[in-house]
């Protein structure tokens, strides 16, 4: 594996399974490294990733590995798809590997929690300014993708000349892929998106209708706005598809993780019992905390993820904030 249509996937859950099965599904030489190296041999044995995407069967070109060392160095493109919290040390764990030709892509959904800093600061701290980087987002649920299901995504990156190489790795018969420059746009919809989900889980996990859901979506989007361009992010890209795109999905279909995470507690259970019910990473807790204070501090007004994070953190009941959210002062709308 050492032509440059070859890439090592960082990350072995679920998106990162189903981005691996699309890269190799493409005719692309994938190497995908788990940590866990007895769950890597089970999936290497069984040719799937059975904890996560059981109907999606590994391609031929999909190899899986538990050595950092030889997914990073032996491969010129990584896709890094891990969670937001282990974001920064893992391209600490990576960056020793390195080859002098490295090319970085992440699907990471998220903020970093210490720090509040977006995820392509991130990558410029641990890995340089110099070095090619994109982003891959958009409406996607891994089940879907891995089984080969139509879906559309988006690539950004700050280096134009990057952006055709990224877009032939995943461009396919199943997925359409899009570009942009906005990297920071990109970020902001696939971060606040996840504390959306969890909201408008809450509304109808207490019950209420399609009316409710639908209005927090849309006020939701006016929150993701708002953020968007008090910081910089262009207005187009919020409402494509890693805008309003990845939030109608994660806010109205129970595949969605921070959805499912919504339901449970609207329907009065606590969240360390819906955290260990789900059994998977929950971007939208650590965010909900972020985004709050990023918010804040950028001078903007986002009531509904303000109270997912006090739903969450601080202990205020569902329908205790559902009245807050109702009983706001009156305003106009734009």
């Amino acid at each position: 594996m050492t032509t440059e249509s070859n890439i090592s996937v960082i990350g072995a859950g679920a998106w990162g399974t189903a981005l691996a099965i699309q890269l190799a599904r493409n005719g692309k030489e994938t190497l995908l490294w788990g940590r866990d190296p007895s769950q890597v041999e089970k999936m290497e044995a069984a040719r799937l990733n059975a904890r996560y995407l059981p109907d999606a069967p590994f391609p031929e070109r999909l190899r899986v590995t538990a050595d950092l060392a030889l997914a990073v160095s032996g491969q010129r493109d990584l896709l890094v798809v891990v969670p937001s919290h282990t974001f920064r040390s893992v391209l600490g764990q990576i960056r020793p590997h390195l080859r002098p030709d490295s090319r970085i892509i992440w699907a990471t959904k998220g903020l970093e929690m210490d720090s509040g800093k977006f995820l392509h600061q991130v990558v410029a701290e641990e890995l340089g300014t110099e070095m090619p980087a994109a982003i891959v987002a958009g409406p996607s649920f891994a089940t879907e993708l891995g089984k080969g299901q139509p879906t559309a995504m988006t690539a950004a990156s700050h280096k134009a000349d990057y952006i055709p190489d990224v877009v032939a790795f995943f461009h396919g018969q199943n997925l359409r892929m899009y570009t942009s420059e906005d990297v920071l746009g990109m970020e902001i919809g696939g971060a606040v998106k996840n504390v959306l989900a969890i909201a408008a889980g809450i509304s109808d996990g207490l019950g209420f209708g399609a009316n409710a859901r639908v209005a927090l979506i849309t006020r939701g989007l006016a929150e993701l706005m708002r953020l968007g361009v008090a910081l910089g992010a262009k207005q187009e890209t919020l409402m494509g598809l890693s805008g309003v795109g990845d939030l109608v999905l994660t806010c109205t279909d129970n595949q969605s993780r921070n959805r499912r995470l919504g339901l449970a507690l609207g329907q009065g259970k606590t969240l360390e019992e819906a955290t260990a019910e789900i059994g998977q990473a929950l971007e939208g807790v650590k965010t909900a905390s972020v985004i709050n204070h990023v918010a804040s501090e950028a001078g903007v007004e986002m009531p509904i993820s303000t109270d997912v994070h006090r739903i969450l953190h601080e202990g205020l009941s569902p329908r205790a904030a559902v009245a807050e959210l109702l009983n706001r002062e009156l305003k106009t709308e734009f």
